[in-house]
């Protein structure tokens, strides 16, 4: 039975005002029905900025859109709505940037905010220590879209609140099962961005995030564990929601997280680990993505994860790993939270290569940043989460490339005489250089002898990021290749939010330090 309004609100067990379910906010639609041109207005920021002095500019008018749906058990906990719209106009001058933004999209406004951002920018010039070099890029004149099939936005909330419901409903069918959460997220980006190099681009990119969490407990115990989903979020539209096998996974991990309370607990030592794509993306993201953002490695940038233990004269000399490790950065990864047409300066999308046959061969970079290295184009790194942020260096797609054989999950195991297989996301740390860090998972599974005996539990790995790729020997081939992610890498000061993928095939490694995190009692 499909639920309507009122069956909604009856059998979530919520009081009304717990539930947000709002109209869409009418920012956007309001300017756009009030005939805004945003070519006109780009036009309107850029001769301001020039005839003020400034050598550059660009202005980004976006509109962003949210929907959550949150569910527990058998009720709704929570429909959320949003959506924004604004501009930010960015200035060069006097080799120092500039930057201001407002909500209220007209011609007037923008040129205010134009005349501001030249004065910031002035005032930021005389503590600038070193003008600000752009290396070139193209003009260009596109439309692009990210690639789905159906748009999540266009789809019913109600069918959104039976596909959780339903997946709870396998979970809770599993003997033991105790709690469940859901929950799916989508955003849409629709981005304009117009640029004193000629440029005018528009794009519209949509994301997707379903997720759950399932619960056993041992009442007699009091011990209790968790399974939560492997399949993470995509750059892809509701159609992910369709394909992917969410409703067996469900019951899956009902199963594991009741295997998990009579597991074994792990006894400390060094073990050879076969790590799945599903927990394998967390440990590129901090150990290969982090450490490989330039700004980072020129101390220019510290929050949220350090700086890096990499350095300009490293490039081409360092051995970061065995010789089966190639690792690329990506903007045009199909189904990538990082793949875009073009970055938040007017840079193409691009592939290249930051680890070559386990040597670091390049960076992360953006138009200013690539000149400090002897670059002579960007890669197209700069991005900000909103039309009110300044944009700065993030993340692409960092991703493992997979062994050119055929090689399966079977064949890695089957060379393993004392083993563990890890699958998905779990706790970790790793230093402010992204150098000694530790690992936890989700699931954990015995290998003896070629073979998956049964479950452990209370595992985590340690190693440092050279030490760990040089251990490893071996790698799926590309049809266990996977691809992993997150919608929240957060970066900056005041902080920002960036969605980004990593891609890679199950991979083996060879006698890592393994630690039994089970908490002592007594």
């Amino acid at each position: 039975m499909r639920s309507s309004r009122r069956n909604f609100i009856k059998t979530t067990g919520l009081a009304v005002g717990a539930i947000t379910l709002p109209s869409w906010v009418f920012e956007a639609e309001a300017a756009d029905a009030a005939g805004v041109d945003k070519n006109q207005l780009a036009d309107v920021a850029i001769s301001t900025a020039k005839k003020l002095g400034a050598s550059y500019a660009d202005i980004r008018i976006n509109r962003y859109r949210f929907e959550s749906v949150a569910t527990r058990e058998r009720q709704v906990q929570n429909v959320a709505r949003s959506q924004n719209f604004g501009f930010g106009v960015r200035v060069l001058v006097k080799g120092t940037w500039g930057f201001a933004s407002s909500r209220d999209v007209t011609h007037a406004e923008v040129r205010r905010i134009t005349e501001q951002a030249v004065e910031i920018a002035r005032a930021n010039a005389l503590y600038q220590r070193k003008p600000v070099t752009l290396v070139p890029a193209p003009k260009v004149s596109a439309s692009w879209k990210s690639s789905f099939e159906r748009d999540p936005f266009d789809v019913p909330i109600d069918d959104k609140i039976q596909f959780l419901l339903k997946l709870n409903e396998r979970a809770l069918g599993v003997k033991g099962v105790s709690f469940v959460n859901s929950s799916v997220v989508f955003v849409n980006e629709q981005k304009f961005y117009a640029s004193t190099d000629g440029s005018r681009i528009e794009q519209y990119l949509i994301r997707s995030s379903p997720d759950f969490t399932v619960t056993a407990a041992d009442r007699t115990t009091g011990d209790f564990q968790t399974r939560n989903s492997l399949g993470g979020p995509q750059g892809l539209g509701y159609e992910y929601m369709e394909k992917y096998p969410w409703l067996n996974e469900a019951e899956q991990a009902g199963n594991e997280a009741v295997a998990m309370l009579k597991a074994k607990s792990i006894e400390p030592g060094k073990y050879d680990l076969v790590l799945h794509p599903s927990h394998l993306w967390l440990t590129i993201h901090e150990s290969v993505g982090h450490p490989t953002e330039l700004d980072r490695a020129l101390w220019w940038e510290a929050n949220y994860a350090g700086t890096s233990f990499l350095t300009p004269d490293k490039i081409g000399k360092l051995q970061f790993g065995s010789k089966h490790i190639n690792f690329v950065a990506d903007r045009t990864q199909l189904s990538g939270l990082a793949t875009v047409g073009y970055d938040d300066e007017g840079v193409p999308a691009q592939r290249w290569h930051l680890v070559k046959d386990g040597v670091f061969v390049d960076w992360q970079t953006t138009r200013d940043l690539a000149p400090l290295v002897g670059h002579k184009k960007s890669y197209g790194c700069l991005h900000a989460e909103s039309w009110s942020s300044v944009p700065f260096p993030r993340m692409p797609n960092v991703s493992l490339e997979p062994s050119p054989q055929n090689t399966t999950l079977d064949d890695l195991l089957s060379d393993v005489k004392d083993g563990i297989l890890i699958y998905g996301r779990g706790s970790y740390s790793i230093d402010q250089q992204r150098y000694n860090f530790q690992f936890g998972g989700q699931t954990f599974w015995e290998v003896k002898n070629g073979k998956v005996n049964g479950m452990l539990r209370d595992v985590a790995y340690q190693s440092r990021t050279t030490d760990f790729w040089g251990a490893c020997d071996a790698l799926g081939g590309q049809a266990t290749y996977g691809l992993g992610g997150s919608f929240n890498d957060g970066k900056g000061e005041p902080g920002q939010s960036n969605a980004v993928s990593h891609g890679c095939p199950p991979a083996r490694f060879r006698q890592i330090n393994v630690l039994n995190t089970a908490v002592r009692r007594g």
